[in-house]
C-alpha cells in the first residue's frame, strides 16, 4: 500500500490515522490536504470531519540501491552495497567476488554504472544528489592513477614546450587532472572535444 485516505477530528488526527495504517513516519510520507473540517456549533453539531490523502514517498536511495542490485544480478557478479550519505553526496560501495567485470578497462563500466545510478536517483525524487559509485577502492586507486599521470604529462609538455592531450575522459576525472595541476605555474590545462571524446589538453 503506497497511499491511503483517512479522516479525522483535525488534520493532524488525520494524518495520524493515515500514518498508523501505513504503519510509516511522518517524514516518509507527503500529506495532501483534501479537506481541513470545521468545528460545529458547541464543537459538535454540524462539524465537518477534515479529510487527507497520505503517500510513501518514494525512496530515492533505496531505489538506486535496487537498481545496483538488480544491474549487478544481470552481470552475474554477485555484490554487497554499502551506502554513505555525507549531504547530498551519496557512495555506493560495491564488493564481491567477481568485481573486476564492474569496474571494467579504464573503470569504463564503473563509470557507466554511475551514470545510470545518478540518473535513477534523480528521477523523480524532490531531493537533487551527486552519485559516487565505487568498486572495493577503485576510485582512489584510479585518483593516484591519474595525478601522478598529470604531472608526467605536465612535464612532458614543459620539456617539449608543446601541448600535450590526454585521452578521453568523464568529467569528474578531467577535474581530477585539473586539481593537480592547479598549482603547476609553467602549464595550463583546458577541456577539449565533445563528449564522450572529451580530453584534458595541458599547454606550455
Amino acid at each position: 500500500m503506497r497511499e491511503i485516505t483517512a479522516s479525522g477530528q483535525t488534520v493532524e488526527e488525520a494524518v495520524q490515522s493515515a500514518l498508523e495504517q501505513l504503519n510509516t513516519t511522518r517524514d516518509h510520507v507527503e500529506v495532501d490536504v483534501i479537506d481541513e473540517g470545521k468545528k460545529g456549533l458547541l464543537g459538535i453539531f454540524g462539524s465537518k470531519r477534515a479529510i487527507v490523502k497520505v503517500i510513501i514517498a518514494k525512496n530515492q536511495i533505496e531505489q538506486a540501491e535496487k537498481f545496483l542490485q538488480e544491474v549487478t544480478e544481470n552481470m552475474n557478479v554477485s555484490t554487497q552495497i554499502t551506502t554513505k550519505v555525507e549531504d547530498n553526496h551519496v557512495t555506493f560501495e560495491l564488493s564481491g567476488e567477481k568485481i573486476a567485470l564492474l569496474i571494467g578497462k579504464r573503470g569504463q563500466t564503473l563509470n557507466a554504472i554511475q551514470y545510470l545510478a545518478h540518473l535513477v536517483i534523480n528521477k523523480d525524487g524532490k531531493a537533487y544528489y551527486t552519485v559516487t559509485v565505487d568498486a572495493e577502492g577503485y576510485r582512489g586507486r584510479r585518483k593516484e592513477t591519474l595525478e601522478s599521470l598529470a604531472h608526467k604529462m605536465a612535464d612532458k609538455a614543459t620539456r617539449l614546450n608543446k601541448k600535450v592531450a590526454l585521452e578521453p575522459m568523464p568529467a569528474f576525472e578531467r577535474k581530477l587532472i585539473h586539481s593537480a595541476l592547479q598549482g603547476n605555474k609553467e602549464i595550463s590545462t583546458y577541456s577539449d572535444g565533445v563528449e564522450p571524446h572529451r580530453h584534458i589538453v595541458i599547454k606550455p
